[in-house]
């Protein structure tokens, strides 16, 4: 496996990640809101895992999910960042 398609797809996960991240900092913990905020970019990553021929091989899952979550909690401190300036 070449790791760079895995690279970009980790790294536009992240990026996707970054506005529902700031999303979710800003509503009720489990909420309904919350819970679209953390599950909406799902489809979206598994187009872009696709489309770069990733599969669904078990070697690829610890980047894209720690992408995924570091996305999630990178938008979550841009909102607590904001809040305090």
């Amino acid at each position: 496996m070449t790791w760079l398609p895995l690279l970009a797809v980790g790294a536009a996960t992240l990026i996707l990640n970054l506005p529902f991240g700031f999303w979710r900092a800003g509503v009720r913990k489990f909420s309904l809101r919350w819970f679209l905020a953390v599950h909406a970019p799902v489809p979206l990553i598994v187009v872009l895992r696709l489309a770069a021929g990733l599969g669904w091989r078990l070697s690829t899952f610890p980047v894209l999910v720690g992408a995924f979550f570091g996305g999630q909690l990178l938008g979550g401190r841009i909102r607590a960042a904001m809040k305090r300036a």
